[in-house]
């Protein structure tokens, strides 16, 4: 079997409350992931701000920008200059009054390749994400790159089986989702092990079930009543970890990928060949009737 490689960065940093000074410090981060051969970069969930969802409050909405816009072409120009890939997460003002928590993928000649908006927001103490996001409207989204066929989705997305599975029936490669969570800083530390332990080995779930790579990236450092757990990592498509990088430092990673691995997986563990489409009209109800 012929192999595919490719070479991805996951890109773990803490922020402050100048937005400018984290697009200065991804940009630096990108460029060195780029010395280090990487191809494809993710960065986190609403890397530009702070985790601004915390709290409910108005003026938050001015941290929002047009996609494409001023960011996409900041990173456009470093997509160019280092022929890489980058996944960059974006409080998206579609609109006034009307907003939503988005990736843009730019291609590594720089050119803006579109889109995807999330599609699940919560709703939790610490993650007041309703109040800010409409839900997405694209559906879920594959973009060819120069280097893989890349499924993007974000933080939330990651607890839901098909949302990984529709994304990969449509092609992707590897599946990657930006991060933005953390522990109550009250919490105990079998509460916290647990917790990271559910939300890691749901998305090497993915990875198995859909014989895909998975590329998580999550944030670090403390805002407000949160310790983001950092732990970005990235998994083969039979849930093996990789790499995991650690709770409390900034990392900037570059893992080697193997794609023709995903077909390697898929052969001899033939999950998508013994679907049963034909029995799944119920998941589609939003109750089940147990009558």
């Amino acid at each position: 079997m012929e192999k595919r490689k490719v070479n991805v960065a996951l890109i773990q940093m803490g922020c402050v409350a100048d937005q400018a000074a984290n697009i200065r410090k991804a940009v630096a981060m990108t460029e060195e992931a780029a010395a280090k051969g990487a191809q494809i970069v993710c960065l986190q969930e609403l890397f530009a701000s702070l985790y601004f969802c915390n709290t409910e409050s108005y003026e938050n909405f001015s941290l929002a920008e047009a996609i494409p816009g001023e960011s996409t072409k900041i990173f456009g120009e470093v997509a160019r200059k280092h022929q890489m890939v980058i996944i960059a997460s974006l409080f998206e003002k579609r609109t006034e009054g009307l907003y939503h928590n988005t990736v843009a993928v730019i291609d590594a000649g720089g050119e803006y390749l579109g889109k995807y908006r999330k599609m699940h927001i919560p709703d939790d103490p610490g993650f007041y994400e309703k109040f800010y996001f409409a839900p997405g409207d694209l559906g879920y989204k594959v973009f060819k790159t120069r280097y893989a066929n890349v499924g993007t989705l974000i933080c939330w997305d990651q607890w839901y089986p098909e949302a990984a599975r529709i994304t990969a029936l449509k092609g992707a490669d590897i599946l990657f989702y930006p991060t933005a969570i953390g522990w109550a800083k009250t919490q105990d530390e079998t509460t916290n092990r647990e917790q990271f332990s559910a939300w890691q080995t749901m998305q090497r779930s993915h990875a198995v079930a859909n014989g895909v790579h998975v590329v998580t990236v999550n944030r670090t450092g403390e805002e407000g009543g949160l310790k983001f757990w950092g732990g970005s990592f990235v998994s083969n498509p039979f849930g093996s970890i990789l790499y995991q990088a650690p709770h409390d430092e900034e990392t900037i990673h570059v893992q080697e990928l193997d794609l023709s691995l995903n077909g390697h997986y898929r052969v001899h563990w033939p999950f998508l060949r013994d679907r049963r489409v034909d029995s799944y009209d119920e998941i589609g109800k939003r109750f089940i009737d147990e009558a």
